[in-house]
C-alpha cells in the first residue's frame, strides 16, 4: 500500500542506532540479544518487487542500500549461529516461542546446543533472496555476478549439510520429515522427533533460475556449470539445478521432489497438519501422541494444543503447539507458488491426502490460501469462525462486520487467540483474497459454501 515508508523502515532497521557494528539486528524489546527469524532480503525483495510493479521501475539505489547492510547481517549468523562451523545453525527460539519440548532460547538441561530444522533453513532462504537480489543488481553491474556465485554455493553447503552430510543431517529418511536434533556431546545427537512446523520451514528455501537470466549472466553460468560438473556431492542429490522445469526454469530448493511429496503427505492431512483453517504449527497426530523425551531423569513432553497454551513457556501467552499462525501460512503458500513454477501442472499430489484428489502445487496453494480466508469469512450458518462462540460478535448488527486481526487462531474451529490488533502479519489476509480474485482461483475442497462478505 505504501511502499516507500515500507522501504523506510526496512532502512531504519539497518540504520547504526538499530544494526549493531558486527551485524546483529536487535530482536524484541525484551532481549535485543535474542534473535528472529532473518526474513529482511526476503521482505527488502518483496517490497522492491512490489513497488516495481507499481511505478513500472525498481528503486535500485534503495536494493543496493539494503543489499549491502543484509550482507554484514548474514555474515554476522554465519560467524555466530554455526556451532561446528558445518552450515548446521542454532538461532535459539526463533519466534516460535514454546513449539519445541525446551526453550530454546536458554541453555540446554542436557547441555550442548540443539541443531535446528528452523534456523537452518531460515539461512538457506537468506541465501536464496540474498542471491535474487544479486541477480537483479548485476543486471546492469557485472560485479554483482561474483556475490551471486557466493550466495549460490553457500546454499549448496548448508542444502547439503542439512540433507546429506553423514551424522549431521536433519532429514530423517525413515519418516520422510526434518526434525531438529539435540546435540549432547561426545557424537550424541537425538532426533526432536516432532512433527512440527520446524520440518515445514524447509519448504521455504526455494528459488528458480530463469534460462534467459542465466544467458545475461556467463560468469555466474559458467562457475555454476563448472560446480555441479565438478562437486556432485553437493549437488548430485539436491533439487535438481542441471534438469530445466517450465520454460526451461533451474530450481534451487533444499527439499528435491520426492521429499516435497513425502512432506507434503504430512502436511496435507487432515489428521495431521491441515486444518480447515489453514495449516497448524503441530501436528494432530500428537493429540493421541504426545512427544516425550526423557533425559536425566526428567520428562520433556510436547502436547497437541490446539488453542491457548496450557504450558507455561514464554509466559503461556504465546502457543506454537498446533494453532494457525498467518506470517507461515503465508511463506508456504508462496512456497508451493514457487515449486509450481519450476514443476508446473504435471506435478500432481493428492489434497487433502487419502481423499482421491490430485492437485498441482499452485491449486494446493489456493485450497490454503481459501482455507485461511474463511477464518474470516461467513459460513454456510452465517458465522465467522474468527469470533469463536461469541454470539453478540456473530449477530449483533453493530459488531458482525468488525473484524479483528488476532495475532493467531485456534487449530480446531479457527477462533481468534491473542492480540487482536496483529494487522503486522494477520493482515495478509489481504493479499491472499486479492490474489484468488486476479486468478479467479475457486476452492478445491470444504469452501465452497463461504459466501463473499
Amino acid at each position: 500500500m505504501d511502499a516507500e515508508f515500507a522501504k523506510e523502515q526496512l532502512v531504519l532497521l539497518t540504520r547504526e542506532w538499530y544494526m549493531h557494528p558486527n551485524g546483529q539486528l536487535p530482536a524484541y524489546e525484551w532481549s535485543l540479544g535474542d534473535v528472529n527469524p532473518p526474513v529482511h532480503a526476503w521482505a527488502a525483495w518483496r517490497v522492491y518487487k512490489i513497488d516495481k510493479k507499481q511505478r513500472g521501475r525498481g528503486d535500485r539505489a534503495f536494493l543496493v542500500r539494503i543489499f549491502h547492510k543484509l550482507m554484514l547481517n548474514f555474515t554476522w549468523w554465519v560467524n555466530r549461529k554455526d556451532t561446528e562451523g558445518m552450515n548446521i545453525f542454532q538461532g535459539g527460539f526463533l519466534g516460535l516461542d514454546n513449539i519445541g519440548v525446551f526453550d530454546r532460547s536458554a541453555p540446554l538441561p542436557t547441555g550442548g546446543h540443539l541443531e535446528q530444522s528452523d534456523g537452518t533453513s531460515w539461512m538457506a532462504m537468506y541465501t536464496l533472496n540474498l542471491l535474487a537480489i544479486a541477480f537483479e543488481l548485476a543486471k546492469e553491474d557485472p560485479a554483482y555476478e561474483d556475490v551471486a556465485s557466493k550466495f549460490w554455493e553457500h546454499f549448496l553447503y548448508i542444502a547439503d549439510a542439512m540433507c546429506h552430510h553423514e551424522g549431521h543431517s536433519l532429514w530423517n529418511e525413515e519418516d520422510g520429515f526434518f526434525y531438529d536434533v539435540l546435540h549432547a556431546g561426545d557424537n550424541v545427537r537425538v532426533p526432536i522427533t516432532v512433527r512440527s512446523m520446524v520440518g515445514l520451514i524447509p519448504l521455504f528455501a526455494v528459488e528458480t533460475m530463469d534460462s534467459e537470466l542465466l544467458d545475461r549472466m556467463p560468469s555466474f553460468k559458467r562457475r555454476m556449470e563448472w560446480f555441479i560438473d565438478n562437486r556432485p556431492d553437493l549437488t548430485g542429490n539436491l533439487a535438481c539445478m542441471r534438469t530445466a522445469g517450465e520454460s526451461e526454469r533451474r530450481l534451487l530448493a533444499i527439499a528435491d521432489a520426492e521429499k516435497l511429496r513425502r512432506i507434503l503427505q504430512y502436511m496435507l492431512d487432515e489428521n495431521e497438519f491441515l486444518s480447515p483453517y489453514g495449516v497448524r504449527a503441530l501436528s494432530r497426530h500428537h493429540a493421541a501422541n504426545p512427544y516425550v523425551l526423557e533425559l536425566g531423569g526428567a520428562q520433556h513432553r510436547v502436547d497437541y494444543e490446539p488453542g491457548e497454551s496450557r504450558t507455561n513457556l514464554f509466559g503461556g501467552n504465546s502457543n506454537w503447539r498446533a494453532p494457525i499462525w498467518f506470517p507461515v501460512n503465508f511463506l508456504l503458500v508462496e512456497a508451493l507458488q514457487r515449486f509450481h513454477h519450476y514443476f508446473g501442472d504435471d506435478f500432481k499430489v493428492e489434497c487433502p491426502t487419502r481423499s482421491g484428489k490430485y492437485l498441482t502445487l499452485w491449486e494446493v496453494a489456493a485450497e490454503i490460501s481459501h482455507r485461511l480466508s474463511s477464518i474470516f469469512l461467513r459460513n454456510g450458518e452465517g458465522r465467522r469462525p474468527v469470533f469463536g462462540n461469541y454470539s453478540k460478535f456473530q449477530t449483533d448488527e453493530n459488531w458482525r462486520t468488525l473484524i479483528p486481526f488476532h495475532e493467531y487462531f485456534h487449530g480446531d474451529t479457527g477462533a481468534g487467540i491473542g492480540a487482536s490488533h496483529q494487522t503486522g502479519w494477520t493482515a495478509l489476509v489481504a493479499k491472499l483474497l486479492q490474489q484468488s480474485g486476479e486468478k479467479n482461483v475457486q476452492p478445491a475442497g470444504i469452501l465452497a459454501t463461504v459466501t463473499a462478505d
